[in-house]
């Protein structure tokens, strides 16, 4: 959350299951579309956030399935824990919230008297979520008398029903919708708070992140009835809140535009993007921008022809060798097509300029690759430089880079990488 001195331009608060991530879609390409915008236009200068309500040792083998970013702030157990950055450092401020009225131990106990619910895995059950399947049928009448069992014993509670079949237990304080509220509240200590705040949902338990005031709020047009239904009650002449009529990670792009919130043509959309002239684009639009025309170079996807990477400078392989970029283009040719007809996607994640000189940017990202089921990782760092000194919008120079294996990928054989 430190990384921005200044307010975000943009805040994108989403859950993930049916919202960012859309399981029904094997190839990933709207989550694709995303990640290519989010870190084409808005990592530099705003922030992204998932709130779910998956465990944390859920949401981490999510992470392995799926091609996702890595946000700056994590909500995690619909609402009960907040944590922020790659090491996922919990805020223990919420913590403290979160205690008052609390008793994980009666709640436990209570809810083992219920014939009707059955117990969730022990990775879901956390200090402050107590979760259960239960009937859909049954819900209410379960909920109703739990809560009466909990009042007698001086706690004060929510219990969230979403997804059908999925019962939590909760701090009355805790929620999607109040984990968000506090993290405003700091923000706005902070003097730092967002410019404008997205949050994306498809579930019951979503329906608090679209009751915060001020924010933009989309249902991706595969929401769930209960979601919808909270809608019609409770928000139907609300302006700031659509109904998409896409699926999941593009319904989210599609909210953007419709709120006029910033860009949202996806690189990914673009065919003819190595012509593409756009004003005061960043350098991560020119990393990826590169790594999209590398997938499609590999796929066969674009015509056989010169890349549009300037040959000067130099590549260091994650295996130590050090070659001119020169080099890397003329093996580059040799691996056109190899991917062809395969599901080989490239992505990159948390890509991070520092301008070091007027014309010259120091730039720092994750390089994924995903093929056959196998996923890649790297480290990199780029130095970009613009050319002849023309302005950003025409290019910019590769004049360094730099990549080194994560310590999981280091096993494995790397030295077939072109780049």
């Amino acid at each position: 959350m430190d990384r921005l001195k200044t307010s975000a331009r943009l805040m994108i608060v989403s859950d993930l299951d049916h919202t960012m991530v859309d399981h029904h879609e094997s190839e990933n390409l709207s989550l694709l579309r995303f990640n290519a915008l989010w870190e084409s236009n808005y990592r530099h200068d705003s922030l992204l956030v998932f709130s779910t309500g998956r465990s944390p040792t859920l949401y981490k083998e999510l992470r392995k399935e799926k091609p996702m970013l890595t946000p700056d702030i994590t909500i995690m157990s619909v609402g009960t824990e907040i944590t922020y950055g790659n090491s996922m450092v919990p805020d223990e401020g919420w913590v403290e919230v979160l205690n008052q009225k609390w008793d994980v131990n009666i709640v436990k106990e209570e809810s083992s008297k219920f014939r009707e619910l059955e117990l969730q895995p022990d990775t879901e059950q956390r200090p402050h979520k107590v979760s259960f399947k239960v009937d859909k049928d049954k819900a209410h009448v379960v909920t109703k008398s739990l809560l009466e069992r909990f009042e007698k014993h001086g706690l004060d509670v929510k219990i969230i029903h979403s997804g059908g079949m999925d019962l939590d237990i909760l701090p009355q304080g805790a929620g999607k919708g109040q984990a968000l509220a506090y993290l405003l509240k700091k923000f706005k200590t902070e003097g730092k708070l967002p410019n404008n705040t997205l949050v994306c949902g498809d579930s019951g338990n979503d329906a608090e992140l679209f009751s915060i005031p001020d924010v933009y709020g989309v249902m991706v047009s595969n929401a769930q009835e209960e979601l919808l239904q909270w809608h019609a009650e409770n928000a139907k002449n609300n302006p700031k809140i659509i109904h998409a009529t896409e699926r999941c990670a593009a319904g989210i792009i599609q909210a953007i535009g419709h709120f006029s919130l910033g860009p949202n043509t996806s690189p990914r959309d673009v065919m003819d993007f190595l012509d593409l002239k756009l004003e005061n684009v960043n350098p991560g639009h020119e990393v990826v921008k590169f790594y999209l025309f590398y997938e499609r170079w590999r796929r066969a996807e674009v015509e056989n022809s010169e890349p549009y990477l300037d040959s000067s400078g130099v590549f260091v392989h994650p295996s130590g060798i050090e070659l001119s970029l020169c080099e890397i283009i003329d093996s580059l040719r040799s691996y056109y097509g190899d991917e062809r007809g395969k599901r080989f996607r490239v992505w990159v994640d948390q890509v991070l300029p520092v301008q070091i000189s007027p014309d010259t940017w120091l730039v720092k990202f994750k390089k994924w690759e995903s093929s056959g089921g196998e996923l890649k990782c790297c480290t990199s760092t780029a130095i970009l430089s613009s050319k002849d000194g023309t302005t950003v919008s025409d290019g910019r120079t590769w004049v360094h880079l730099h990549q080194t294996w994560f310590e999981e990928s280091a096993s494995k054989d790397h030295s077939t990488w072109p780049i």
